[in-house]
């Protein structure tokens, strides 16, 4: 019986300033496969696991934008806020899992949704996924975002 190897596993360099076990997430790359634009495939990490519930963009006297994009602004902020509540920090993220009740409205704003991504969390892509779904518990969200980080030790 032959066996087939898969492709190997690369984990990407990181900066010389991020070397030590206490550098934090490590980006997971098997060898051969496209890069990933605005995610990660993988994550590797080794510390204090800070994780959320289902975040929406409500604001701290809930109260919900009716726009799209001005409630993946403020998911994301609750998301840093609740990170730093644990000690962590955005590029403690891992993972993030999306769910959206329109792909065709996520879709037609990825460019202003990048940048709305960048100013809160900067350049750093966890795993990712992102799932359409027929409704949220609160009515109004458009959006609801999980989101997994680990601190380093």
């Amino acid at each position: 019986m032959s066996t087939s190897q898969g492709p190997t596993l690369a984990v990407l360099p990181v900066a010389k300033s991020e070397t030590s076990a206490a550098a934090g997430p490590q980006i997971l790359q098997p060898s051969g496969w496209p890069a990933p634009k605005g995610y990660a495939n993988g994550m590797a990490a080794d510390g204090r696991l800070v994780v959320t519930g289902g975040v929406i963009g409500w604001d701290h006297q809930g109260h919900l934008p009716a726009d799209f994009v001005a409630q993946v602004r403020q998911t994301l902020s609750n998301i840093s806020e609740i990170l730093a509540e644990g000690g962590a920090r955005p590029e403690h993220l891992v993972r993030l899992t999306w769910y959206v009740v329109d792909m065709e409205e996520y879709l037609a704003n990825l460019k202003t949704l990048g940048q709305v991504y960048r100013d809160i969390f900067g350049a750093h892509y966890p795993a990712m996924a992102l799932v359409q779904v027929v409704r949220l518990v609160e009515k109004a969200a458009r959006v609801e975002i999980e989101a997994t980080a680990v601190v380093p030790r």
